[in-house]
């Protein structure tokens, strides 16, 4: 009987060679960008210094701020956002199927299984017996295993570049919210002071009146721009709460815990400095220039000058490559089930049936078989074929996305950029207006109080000033969430994660105390970085070609 069972295994071991000897489907090729403009494509290379410079200010692009608030939010950001550690578990999450897809590659069937049972029959009884070992193994003939841990694998990398993707639009969000909070807060500051202004007009109004030199039309007037200018306040106040309150959600705390993180030295130092030079005791406004105190943060002054890589390294732009590698395997597998599927099969055990009162004897029970088996969808009608086509399909609308995606990231390049050199421009005449305003208001004061020019032109150089100075404060914020919205078009910023535990401490351990994980929680739980090399789709990281000068606007 032994020499059978070597001969079984003499007959097998040609079959076992036959495993994973072709792989069916298209094989993935890294995409081409098209549609991509002229401008970007033969742009120059900076020389490796620049470049290396260029690289440190995309990265962490939110410091050329110079704002040491915005940069403890963001990082806090990307430490408790809880979008972000939701997209550290689907990481965790495609791992786990990653695994599950590459054991499919071992015996597919390993059952032990056993009974014991007492059986009557007419008259007599039995005690029967059995223990055996079942395994069996679908050979990867055709890859369908094989594309499926491909598909897995691009998967994994997909939920990592989406994880990334997160976390670009986390600092974003981050950064535009805390500029609208500055911004709301300049505002109120700005409107705080032309209320006490007109205050004073008023109270001048007044005296005015009761010496008989204006009607009291003159000091209803004034009361009447006074309390619309007052109206006005609570709207800017609300602007700022939404503001704080997007931050504590971005942040994954409470509206009352941001609050401390927002109030700081620095800013107090800004505030009395902003009310120096904004307004004093008396009427007589100052003028500005690019060196008066801000609240809105400062931004860096760019100067652009953009390479098709660029745009190419978005993580988003990456998900849509990875998932499309992903929808190609998925066309392989499906073509596998066209063809026979060859498997091996085993089975040993003892099988004993004994009357009643008898002791078991497994001397002569054991059975044992082996040998090779093949199954083959001969007649399945077209359903095969259009669930191959449905995949076929599928990947094509996957390229097409990706396509897609990449005419949007130019849009939002070239749109940021654009609007970043449009309101730089409308900044500098809103500047330009507020200094004309300030100038007409001096002097119609001074004319006012001399009795040389009536209430109506003072009234009008006042709501000319105020509605001048807000559109100046509104403007910066314009130009500082500019500058946001285009390193997000960059897709920079997701590097502060290089590194990083993509699940929490105190997740991992509600996890543990839930779930038998085994060692895979205690291994590194590491973000690697999509760079340099293919891993999956082809996809190089490379560096950006958006150069920064020196100073601030």
């Amino acid at each position: 009987m032994l020499n059978k069972y070597v001969k079984t295994c003499l007959v097998m071991m040609p079959l076992l060679g036959l495993s994973a000897c072709t792989t069916l489907g298209p094989d993935f090729q890294t995409l081409e960008a098209k549609n991509l403009p002229d401008s970007w494509k033969n742009s120059a290379s900076d020389s490796e210094s620049e470049l290396e410079q260029t690289m440190q200010a995309s990265a962490q692009w939110w410091k050329q701020f110079n704002d040491p608030t915005l940069n403890l939010l963001v990082e806090r950001a990307n430490t408790q956002n809880l979008d972000i550690e939701a997209a550290g578990l689907r990481i965790l999450q495609a791992r786990m199927i990653l695994g599950i897809s590459d054991s499919l590659g071992y015996p597919q069937v390993q059952v032990a299984s056993g009974s014991l049972a007492k059986v009557y029959r007419n008259e007599s009884s039995f005690n029967s017996a059995a223990l055996s070992f079942d395994a069996g193994w679908e050979m990867d003939i055709w890859g369908k295993y094989a594309r499926g841990v491909e598909a897995s694998e691009a998967a994994l990398y997909a939920s990592i570049a989406s994880y990334n993707d997160i976390a670009v639009t986390i600092t974003s969000e981050v950064a535009r919210n805390y500029i609208n909070f500055r911004t709301f807060q300049e505002r109120v500051l700005l409107s705080r002071r032309n209320i006490q202004i007109q205050q004073r007009v008023v109270h001048i109004t007044q005296v005015q009146y009761d010496s008989g030199n204006v009607t009291e039309l003159d000091v209803q007037q004034a009361k009447s721009q006074l309390y619309t200018t007052k109206a006005a306040l609570p709207s800017l106040k609300l602007g700022m709460m939404q503001a704080r309150n997007a931050l504590a959600v971005l942040l994954g705390v409470m509206p009352g815990e941001i609050v401390p993180m927002l109030e700081s030295e620095q800013l107090k130092a800004k505030v009395d400095a902003y009310n120096i030079e904004y307004g004093r005791a008396d009427t007589k406004r100052t003028m500005t220039d690019d060196n008066t105190e801000s609240i809105v943060p400062t931004p860096p002054m760019l100067d652009a000058s953009i390479d098709a890589s660029l745009v190419m390294r978005r993580p988003d732009l990456q998900v849509a490559e990875l998932l499309a590698h992903a929808q190609s395997a998925k066309v392989g597998s499906a073509e596998a089930a066209l063809y026979p599927s060859f498997s091996l099969f085993g089975s040993i055990g003892i099988n004993s049936n004994t009357p009643s009162g008898s002791s078991f004897s497994f001397s002569d029970s054991l059975t044992l078989s082996a040998g090779p088996s093949f199954s083959w969808n001969i007649f399945q009608y077209g359903r095969i074929k259009n669930n191959v086509r449905l995949e076929d399909a599928r990947l094509q609308e996957a390229l097409t996305n990706y396509n897609k995606k990449v005419l949007l990231a130019v849009q939002e390049v070239s749109g940021a950029l654009e609007s970043y050199s449009l309101y730089r421009e409308q900044k500098a005449l809103r500047m330009s207006s507020v200094n004309a305003s300030v100038r007409a208001f001096n002097i119609s004061m001074t004319q006012y109080e001399n009795g040389q020019i009536g209430f109506e032109r003072l009234l009008n150089s006042v709501e000319k000033m105020t509605r001048s100075e807000d559109s100046y404060a509104q403007i910066k914020g314009n130009v500082a969430n500019q500058v946001v919205a285009l390193y997000k078009s960059l897709g920079g910023g997701w590097q502060i994660n290089n590194g990083k535990a993509f699940i929490s401490d105190s997740n991992r351990e509600l996890m543990r105390q839930r779930t038998d994980w085994g060692d895979v929680l205690d291994e590194p739980q590491i973000l690697p970085v999509l760079g340099n090399k293919p891993t999956v789709a082809g996809i190089e990281q490379t560096s950006s070609q958006l150069s920064i000068k020196g100073g601030n606007e």
